[in-house]
């Protein structure tokens, strides 16, 4: 399974033939050195409706014919969209042809601000457990520290774990260390920082230099084989 990180929340996952992507939020990621033209996706995976996170979703999946699988309302606001969706909740799994999809809760929000201002319900947050090729991927969304992060550590046994470390919307470093210390992936990442003003840290003093050889800085555009 190879990920390419793309800033803030964005992951680009290659696995077999199959691209899937989570969060693809590029037009006004000033971290993403990308274009949406330049995005192919089989699959996108969602983990809020928060338009840093939902991003540029509707208009890669018509340019690409891509299945959204996200949370039940935020899928059935895409499906609104005209784009092709399978429905989830947290707890639930499901095995697809390109990887098995399980989603954890998330402590945050969960809503999308329309172009004219209107905001709409989106449902519950979530995490995401994405694994293919006997590897396991955690993408913790936009969350706080919860206790049951012990528990997706010791049952599901992330490979890799991707963490929220900007703080003010999310964890912080210091609260992403503990989740990190229970979750116990093999590698862990920082995501969702530097992005705006009120989520700006260091990552490498603040966190992934406590994490020692478990944790990684990735620049946007960065790849990873796990």
């Amino acid at each position: 399974m190879k990920v390419t990180y793309h800033g803030h929340s964005v992951l680009e996952i290659q696995t077999g033939e199959h691209s899937v992507w989570i969060d693809p939020f590029i037009n006004g990621n000033g971290q993403c050195k990308i274009s949406v033209e330049d995005v192919k996706a089989d699959v996108i995976l969602l983990t809020h409706g928060h338009n840093d996170h939902v991003g540029d979703t509707v208009e890669i999946a018509k340019k690409n014919n891509s299945l959204v699988v996200a949370p039940f309302e935020l899928a059935n606001y895409i499906a609104s969209k005209g784009v092709e969706t399978h429905p989830m909740h947290i707890g639930g799994s499901r095995k697809f042809s390109w990887g098995k999809v399980k989603f954890t809760q998330a402590f945050h929000g969960s809503s999308y601000e329309e172009e004219d201002g209107t905001v709409v319900y989106t449902g519950m947050p979530a995490g995401i457990l994405f694994s293919s090729d006997n590897k396991t991927l955690y993408h913790a969304g936009d969350t706080a520290l919860f206790s049951d992060m012990k528990m997706i550590g010791e049952l599901e046994k992330p490979d890799a774990a991707f963490l929220p470390i900007g703080d003010n919307f999310t964890m912080g470093p210091e609260d992403a260390l503990i989740a990190a210390e229970w979750i116990g992936a093999h590698i862990t990442v920082p995501i969702h920082y530097n992005t705006f003003p009120p989520i700006e840290q260091d990552p490498e003093s603040s966190f992934v230099s406590k994490l020692g050889s478990k944790g990684k800085v990735m620049q946007s555009g960065e790849s990873l084989n796990i």
